[in-house]
């Protein structure tokens, strides 16, 4: 599945250590339209770049893929 443009959840709902970023807490590098203002670039840490959108983890909306985010973080 492609990502839904503006959903920002992957970047929010998840800690990314190599960022000192905690969990449910806006990565400093999304922007107000919800985009990673370092997509592409070598900074951008792995474990981003690693992240696949899909059904499972994303749902059909913004509001369950957050759901679904801060409870696949909470668990692991």
């Amino acid at each position: 599945m492609d990502c839904r443009l503006g959903c920002g959840a992957c970047c929010i709902a998840p800690s990314i250590s190599s960022l000192g970023k905690a969990a449910n807490i806006r990565c400093e590098y999304l922007n107000d339209k919800n985009l990673c203002s370092i997509f592409g670039k070598p900074e951008r840490p792995q474990v981003c770049s690693d992240f696949k959108a899909d059904r499972e983890t994303c749902g059909s909306t913004n509001e369950e893929a957050m759901n679904n985010l801060i409870y696949l973080e909470a668990v692991t």
